[in-house]
């Protein structure tokens, strides 16, 4: 064979043998890599308008860092709306992968079974709970356990119309610390026209479930047996007391007295009868203290101050409202550490800060404290000390911690009921209670019988 015809020869074998491989290599090359390709976390909440946007920031500012992670959040409605749909989606087996419950779902969640709990995490990661708000903490920590990571958290405050109180000679920066004061108050800030018609009110207070609970609280008094549920499951409610007729007996003799009005269940209308100047002090939530200052302008300074006292007790305190995040068994490992990945950033300083500027919600991370933007912000709204400071001077105790029943919306619709029984059709407050007590009792006996309790 000659020289040339044997490189001819060597040139196709070695041509034929690339082209081999490179077939190969196709072939078997995937569509895409797992490190490629970031991991999808779907993560549903229900944060609307304002908190909303707010929360979208948040996430887009996590999904532009992390290049291998990419959440969707996803707007389900409100609280109810959320726990409907999470159990269709459950049934499914489609549900998400981060979700965003109201504190009063946490005993339905423990219960539910789809639950990875947070502790998990943070023992794997050795994560510092030390930097996130104790009572926080202690709300959403179970026999010994912290099953969800508190995220949008906030207890009620009295808000109070400043430019008023200087009208009739109160000292503005006093606000009212008992029961007693906000009668006394009260009567001053009262103002009624020419035919004897109220056109402004001391005191008012929207007819809302939590309220009762956080009364109950501020006396050391518990909702329901074994613990407020802390010790071991709640079977009855323990509310049908002394300190929940304080709380009906206070209210219905504001009522009567024309010193408070009522605006009904409507949380929203309270607020706004604040803002218009229709009544001079009311309790609402912490949350809604950059609505209400956006609201009051120029119009009156608004002032703030704690939850008013009906006893002496220094075990009373106010328990946290908002929501906490749980992470879902719904996937594998992979999705699971990405979602605590993202719940970190969520409760880092630095979100914390936006969050809690732009919401109104507790900075729940105690190293805001330390920021001077946050020193700062607290400078121009001294507002929302009031209500970190309220935090801070509550015990941590079974009352303050907040009852764990898996009925608590409907319990909350109940009270409601009573409370509206007791102080628009005068009826009685010991039958009123004593009704409630059977109806909720029956409704958490029904659910424990469901999950074999």
């Amino acid at each position: 064979m000659s020289r040339n015809k044997k490189l001819k020869t060597c040139f196709f074998a070695v041509m034929s043998i690339f082209m081999i491989v490179n077939l190969l290599v196709f072939y078997f090359k995937p569509a895409y890599s797992k490190s490629s390709s970031p991991v999808q976390i779907i993560f549903w909440h229900s944060m609307g308008s304002n908190l909303g946007k707010t929360l979208q920031h948040l996430v887009d500012e996590y999904n532009l860092k992390k290049k291998n992670v990419k959440v969707v959040a996803q707007y389900q409605g409100s609280y109810d709306d959320m726990i409907t749909k999470l159990k269709t989606s459950q049934a499914a087996k489609r549900g998400p992968d981060i979700v965003q419950v109201y504190e009063i779902g946490t005993r339905f969640m423990l219960d539910s079974g789809w639950v990875v709990p947070m502790q998990k995490f943070v023992d794997a990661d050795r994560f510092n709970l030390k930097q996130i708000e104790p009572n926080l903490l202690a709300y959403y920590t179970v026999e010994n356990t912290l099953w969800s990571m508190p995220f949008n958290s906030s207890t009620p405050i009295l808000y109070y119309n400043k430019t008023a109180f200087r009208e009739v000679n109160l000292d503005p920066n006093k606000p009212p610390k008992t029961f007693n004061d906000v009668e006394t108050y009260g009567m001053k800030l009262l103002k009624k026209d020419e035919k004897g018609k109220v056109i402004r009110y001391g005191l008012s207070m929207a007819i809302y479930g939590w309220y009762f609970e956080q009364l109950l609280a501020k006396q050391g008094a518990l909702y329901v047996n074994n613990g407020n549920g802390r010790e071991k499951r709640a079977t009855k409610v323990v509310f049908n007391s002394e300190a929940g007729k304080n709380i009906l007996r206070w209210w219905k003799r504001l009522i009567d007295k024309g010193v408070a009005g009522n605006f009904g269940r409507n949380y929203d209308d309270t607020i706004n009868a604040f803002i218009s100047g229709k009544t001079c002090m009311i309790v609402a939530s912490t949350a809604s203290l950059k609505t209400i200052l956006d609201g009051a302008g120029k119009k009156f300074e608004v002032g703030t101050g704690f939850i008013p006292a009906l006893n002496n007790t220094k075990n009373g305190g106010v328990i946290i409202g908002g929501a906490s995040l749980w992470i879902l068994k719904n996937r594998e490992d992979l999705y699971q550490k990405s979602a605590w990945d993202f719940v970190k950033f969520l409760v880092s300083t630095t979100s914390q800060l936006y969050w809690h500027r732009n919401t109104g919600y507790f900075p729940i991370n105690r190293g805001v404290y330390s920021l001077k933007e946050m020193n700062e912000h607290l400078k121009k709204f001294p507002q929302f000390k009031t209500a970190i400071d309220q935090l801070h001077a509550t015990p941590i105790n079974y009352a303050t911690r907040g009852a764990l029943i898996g009925v608590f919306p409907e319990a909350r619709q109940i009270i409601e009921e009573s409370i509206e029984k007791v102080i628009v059709k005068n009826y009685s407050i010991d039958k009123a209670l004593k009704e409630a007590e059977a109806k909720i009792n029956k409704a958490i006996k029904d659910y424990n019988q469901i999950f074999g309790y």
